[in-house]
Order: C-alpha cells, then structure tokens, then sequence
C-alpha cells in the first residue's frame, strides 16, 4: 500500500469538499472533516478520511441524513441531550463536545447524552480538542454489536470505545482512547488474506470457544480485553451512551455494514470538567509534569522501548504530522478526489 504525505490545510480542504459533495452544508462539512483529519494525524487511520467514502455510501441509499439539524437540549445546568437525527457521526460528536464544553464552563461539569448518531470516528480528537481548551473528558460511544456476553456464543455488546483525556496546560495531554475487543476485526482479516493463524485469544469461533483459525473467528466474536472485566466495561458503556441517551443498545443498535440503509440509532456521551474551576493552570502544570515525570522515568524492560504515557505515540505522530504532512493511503486520497470531481468540485453549499 502506497501512502502520500499531506498538508494538514489541504486534507482538511479536501474532506471537507468530499463531505460537501455527499450533500453537507460547507460548515458542517469543514467541522466533521476535523474530526477526521485529526485521526488521521493521530495515526488512527482507520477512523480517519477513508471513511468518508463509507459515509456518503449511506447518505446514498438513504442511511444517513447528510444535512440534518442536530438539536441540543439544556435539560439542567450540568446536563444536556442532543439529538443527532441521524446525521454524519463526527458533526453530531462535535456538536455533543460544543454542548458539553457550554456547560462545563459555565457550572464546572457537564454531561451530554447522544441520540440518533452513526460512527462518530475515533474519541482521541474529541478529547485533544477538550483538552486544548482546558477540559479533561470522558467520552464513549456504543456501537454495532461484535462482542458476545461473557460465557455466551452469540454477540450481544458492541466494541464500545471509551475515552478520557486530561489537559496539560503546558504540555501535551494524556489521553487514553481504546475499543473493548483485544484486536480490531481488520487486524484478523489482514491473517486471513495472508494465510496465517492469528493468536489464541483475539476471537472466538462460532461455537463460543478461542481459536486460532481467522475465518472462524470472522465467523464468531472478538474477545475482549480482560475477560470477563472487558465484557463488563462495554456493557456499563452501553448503560451510559446507549441507554440513558435515549439510543438504541445492544442488539437494537443497526449494523451498518449489514443493513446501511436504516438509521443506527448510536449513542454517545461526553463529559466535560472544567479544570480550570479546580485551580491555577500553573497547579494543574506542575502535578501533570510530576506525574508524566514519574511514569517516564521508570526503568524500562526493553531499553530500545521507554515507558510512554496513554496517547504518547499518538500525539508523536501528530506533531510529526504538522512537520512533515499526513500519512493517507494513497487510494484513499484518490477516492475522495473522484468523489469531488463526480460533483462538479462541489462548489460550497
């Protein structure tokens, strides 16, 4: 796979373009872009512009609302509900951190609840932007069902991403973004188009039992981290962002990649806290050096390997990002240009 280097200005230029021609409004499209460029520089790029493809083949057929008016609903000082109406996953994520954002500023806490959303990317930009501006968050998100109950054979819990992120106000962040299941499906996949065994451990088959073989896998579940304890944190996520969002949960959530005409229905949450309300930056500044300080410093197993922080690598490939340009698999960036090209260069809406 050949990747191309990019402008963090001209990517975003042209996701945003890309999203336009899907049928967005201009500034919706430049907002959700963002959020994919970001993961992008991140490295997560899995989550990042190669999804927009994806996206607009839903808006397509009729699965996603590419112009929809999300709502947000203070429903108290600290609380708000927001109302995706199915529309592109990441511009109903920023609209959710704008609303949680509003009222952790104005009362030191807030929590949004999320309906009526689709993927919403990945959570490590949601929170480098919270963190950018001072908030330390916790965000997650349920998703389509992959994971089977602890001890069952049949999936009924989403790969349920959960994230929380700290500010630095004088340094980078530290940000913790991670699913539930040991290994993605695409890392299986990648095995068994190379014909190799993957390790015991990463999924199940379809009778409920570890194994080896990729295409059983494929053909049953993906284990979560930590047994027992991984399965019971994607559950409490789905309590959180499916449930108490007004969402569809577990087996109500609509697979995308199965029926991509019909709205998901996904849920979210973002809480946002204010650290600015809990002292002085320059408080906050010295623990979270103390704090980095002492986790660097411990001696490492594998010399060639220091100790990082949660989000170290992530925010390393950022800033490398800024330097150098964006790593994007070149077919990727191809198909977004058709995309703007089939339109017309989708002139701004």
């Amino acid at each position: 796979m050949t990747t191309s280097l990019v402008p963090e200005s001209q990517l975003l230029d042209l996701a945003t373009r890309a999203l336009v021609a899907g049928g967005m409004r201009r500034d919706d499209a430049a907002t959700a872009a963002r959020v994919l460029v970001l993961a992008d520089m991140f490295g997560v790029s899995t989550h990042g512009v190669s999804r927009i493809p994806q996206y607009l083949e839903r808006v397509r057929i009729g699965g996603i609302d590419p112009r929809a008016e999300v709502t947000v609903d203070h429903v108290a000082p600290g609380l708000a509900r927001v109302n995706g109406r199915n529309g592109i996953g990441p511009l109903v994520g920023m609209r959710a951190l704008a609303a949680a954002r509003e009222g952790a500023a104005a009362v030191g806490i807030c929590a949004a609840f999320v309906r009526g959303s689709n993927h919403f990317g990945a959570i490590m930009p949601y929170a480098f932007l919270a963190a950018q501006d001072g908030f330390a968050s916790i965000i997650a998100s349920n998703a389509t069902t992959t994971i089977a109950p602890w001890g069952g054979r049949d999936t009924r819990v989403g790969n349920n991403p959960l994230g929380i992120g700290v500010p630095h106000p004088s340094g980078d962040p530290i940000i913790l973004d991670i699913a539930m299941s040991v290994v993605a499906r695409a890392k299986i996949r990648r095995l068994l188009q190379k014909g190799e065994s993957m390790p015991l451990g990463w999924a199940a088959g379809p009778d409920g039992k570890p194994t080896t073989d990729p295409r059983a896998g494929l053909a049953g579940f993906l284990l979560p981290i930590g047994g027992h304890k991984g399965y019971g944190l994607a559950v409490m996520v789905d309590l959180l962002a499916g449930l108490l969002s007004g969402a569809a949960y577990l087996t109500h959530v609509q697979a995308w990649d199965k029926n991509p005409g019909a709205a998901q229905d996904l849920g979210h949450v973002f809480i946002l806290i204010d650290t600015g309300k809990l002292g002085a930056s320059s408080w906050l500044a010295e623990r979270m050096d103390d704090f980095r300080r002492i986790l660097a410093s411990t001696p490492p197993a594998d010399p060639a390997a220091p100790v990082m922080v949660p989000g170290e690598r992530e925010l390393n490939a950022y800033a490398r990002a800024q330097r150098e340009g964006v790593p994007v698999a070149t077919a990727d960036l191809r198909a977004l240009e058709s995309i703007v090209e089939r339109a017309g260069n989708a002139a701004p809406a």
